[in-house]
Formats: C-alpha cells, structure tokens, sequence
C-alpha cells in the first residue's frame, strides 16, 4: 500500500545530506517516491503525521550474531579466545532449529524496536534455515550465511565440519534464500576467521562468491592475541593481508572490527575497496582493543556500524553503537573527527555498502527502498532539541525514541509496539528455550 508521512524533519542522507524540516516522505510500491514539502495524500491508503518527530532511514547493522542473542549476559568476563572457545562455541554447539529460532525472533524483535531495518549476520554452523525463515516471518531485511568452521583449536564436534560439508551447505543455503521475499533475503558466504578455516575453504569461497555475485562476510583483527595466533597460523602474515592472498578482499567482502590492523594492512583496504564494520560496543566489553576509525575513514574506507553479538556486547541498540563511535575516539584524534554526520553516515550508508546494498537503502531518495525510521526526540534525555538535530540523535537518542519502523514501505512497529512479532511470545520462548539448552549442557556434563 502507498503511504505518506506528513510534517516531519526528514534527515535525507542523500548526496546534499539535505534535512528538511516540515517535510513528507511519499512511499509507492514498496519504494520512496518523492520527498519533500506539501506532497498530496491523493489516493495514499495511509497517512502517518510525523510533526516533531525526525524521520530517517532505517538504521543498518554491518556486523551481528543472531544466533547469540540466545545467550545474553552469559560470558562475561573473558577475551575474545577465550570467549569464543569456553562459552560462545559451546552454547552455539548446543542450537537446534527451534532454539536457533527462538534466538533470531529476539534479534529481530530488538531490532526493529531500536530502529534497525537492516543486517549484515554470520550463523553458527547449523539450523541457519531458522534465520532466514525469522526474518521472513518478521519482515526484516536480512544478509546473512552460516558460519564456515573446517579447522581450528577446541572446536566442539557440533561446529566442526568438513571442507566440502561446509561448502555444499552454504551453496544449499544460497539456492534456497538468496533473493528470496522481494530480495529481502540475501546470502552471504560467512567464513568464521583465520583460525577456524583452511586456505582451501577460504580459496574456494573467494572462488564462489564471484561466480555467484554474493557478498563474503568475516572477521579480522579483532585481538591482539589472535592477531599473533593468526600470524603464526600462516607463516607471518597479519589478517587482512592474509585475505588478500587467498582472495578475499574487494568491495564484495565485509570484514568486521579490524582493531590491530598494520599501516600496510589499512593501506591494501583503501586500494580494494573492502568495508570494515566497526564494532565499538563488542571491542570494549572483550577488552579487544580501538579500531583507528577515523583515519580509515579519511583514507576512504567505507566502515559500518554493528552490535556485533548479545553475548560481547549486551545491548543490539544501534543507537548505542553511534553514541560510542561518536565519542570513543576523542582522546586519541580530537572532538572534531567523529562529527554526527560522520557517525550517522556510518550507520546508513556505509552500513548499506557493508550489506551490498548501497543502490537500495541507506537514504530517503526516489527510487530507493522505503526501509524508514521514526523517532521522537521530545524525551527529557534528548531535549530540548538544538539546531542540528543530528546531534541528539547520534548522542542522545534511545530504541525506546522510536516510534515507527517501515520496512519496504510495511510497518513493522507502529506507535512503538511490533507488529510482525509479539514482544512477549519471543520472550517466553527465548527463556524456555535457553534453559532447555542449559538443561542438556548439564546432562551432558554429568556423562
């Protein structure tokens, strides 16, 4: 249906970044049609008034795990190693369909709540059928893939796989999902990192995603000790250069956090053009380490914004994300190089760039996809609201400030409840279906 929202200040992230005050976005076919002042609402089927509240493109995630929402506040207290191998890879090896399904509806229910419309997602190894089929039921926009795991240390027997396993499910995977819903699905090969993949997987993954024009999304430079684990992996090569090796690197790739990059590393990013999600929230609470963000922007690499996962990060507020990117930096580079725009820039665009994407969201243009986020600024927190509204926006704003999400032009919250998903049901079940996996892991612990 044709929807028309009314009297809003309307944040364009076109190529002016105009923000247009008192102004109307025309939505037809799923996709914007106009934006502007005084549009007619003649023959629009709904008409949403907007006055004093802001109106932006939705909010894109470069980098998440749905898979982890499951187990929030459960490993706490651990670097990354140490994480992934004593808590997140055996909580990840305990999934089946319907927990995994339980997992992705409250990701998706949180997202839409603060105002994402949009993610770049790596799996666990198995049920990723349950991610997709979420989304689809929840009317989010979704690039995502099972992780690839075929080598590693203290891997569980339910993450490991073979090469050619890892290969032909993926490839199962692509056939099924990609392009699916009105290309509101989309696949993405999702190899794990250096250390829980062989050159050979990876080769062929490089090999594969260009011949069936998908995006390849991983991990690199996270922590300095897998950083030095990587390079004694292969032989003396850092992370990025790695992947440049064996081929996956380029505009099609998305890297997440690239915290310990080297100065040739950040260099071969610009040259090919790989995005880089950063992941802010996630790289503090493990004790990862900060990215050099800003001088990466300055060279021209494009780098989103992510929650990374519940379990490192505990919040998939984007919000929060934008807040830190914005002000994690300062000490280092100086009050001036993480302006609102920059950061909110991170969070639309270049997040469309991370999901491959950019031709299709990420702004309120004609011809774009109507993925639109509303939020009222009119809270104590936020007010009173100052010129630039992008101010409160980056620094002050909350999930609990939006008040409507549409995703190709369909409400998915509406005056702030869910509307594909019922807030309580994906609660009950997240709780039954995590201490059901609590339950197993104790009975098999007891032998």
């Amino acid at each position: 249906m044709d929807l028309l929202l009314t009297g809003g200040t309307v944040v364009t992230m076109n190529r002016e970044r105009e923000v247009l005050v008192g102004a109307d976005v025309l939505v037809q076919d799923g996709r914007v049609a106009k934006v502007g002042r005084g549009l007619k609402a003649r023959g629009t089927r709904r008409v949403v008034d907007v006055t004093g509240k802001v109106v932006l493109p939705g909010l894109i995630h470069g980098h998440l795990h749905a898979c982890q929402t499951l187990f929030r506040g459960r490993a706490d207290g651990l670097e990354l190693l140490d994480w992934l191998r004593e808590r997140i890879w055996p909580y990840e090896a305990s999934h089946d369909a319907a927990s995994m399904r339980a997992s992705a509806d409250l990701t998706f229910a949180e997202l839409i709540r603060s105002g994402s419309t949009a993610a770049l997602d790596m799996g666990s190894v198995h049920h990723y059928d349950s991610v997709f089929e979420s989304a689809r039921d929840s009317g989010f926009r979704l690039v995502g893939g099972k992780a690839m795991m075929d080598a590693g240390a203290s891997v569980p027997a339910g993450l490991r796989e073979s090469t050619a396993d890892s290969l032909s499910e993926s490839l199962a995977l692509l056939e099924k999902w990609h392009g699916t819903h009105e290309g509101r699905l989309r696949y993405a090969f999702a190899p794990r990192f250096v250390l829980s993949c062989t050159p050979e997987l990876l080769r062929e993954v490089a090999r594969l995603s260009r011949e069936k024009g998908v995006r390849i999304h991983t991990h690199a430079s996270e922590n300095a000790k897998e950083t030095e684990a990587v390079r004694q992996y292969t032989g003396g090569r850092d992370n990025v250069d790695f992947f440049h090796t064996v081929g996956l690197t380029g505009r099609h790739v998305t890297l997440a956090h690239c915290v310990w990059l080297s100065a040739e590393e950040q260099e071969l990013l610009r040259e090919t053009q790989t995005v880089v999600c950063h992941c802010p929230g996630s790289n503090l609470k493990l004790a990862s380490g900060i990215a050099k963000v800003p001088e990466l922007l300055e060279a021209g690499v494009s780098v989103a914004l992510g929650a990374d996962g519940a379990p490192c990060n505990n919040t998939l507020d984007l919000f929060h994300e934008m807040r830190l990117a914005a002000v994690m930096h300062n000490p280092r580079v100086g009050p001036l190089a993480m302006t609102p725009m920059r950061v909110l820039e991170m969070a639309t665009l270049h997040g469309a760039r991370a999901l491959g994407l950019e031709d299709e969201v990420g702004s309120l243009e004609s011809g774009k996809r109507a993925d639109i986020t509303v939020v009222d600024l009119s809270g104590l927190h936020a007010g009173p609201t100052p010129e630039d509204v992008l101010v409160p926006l980056v620094h002050s704003a909350r999930s609990s400030d939006v008040t409507h999400v549409f995703i190709d032009g369909r409400p998915v919250l509406k005056d702030g409840v869910l509307t594909t998903l019922d807030a309580a049901s994906v609660l009950s079940s997240a709780k039954s279906n995590v201490e059901r996996i609590l339950k197993r892991k104790k009975q098999r612990a007891r032998g």
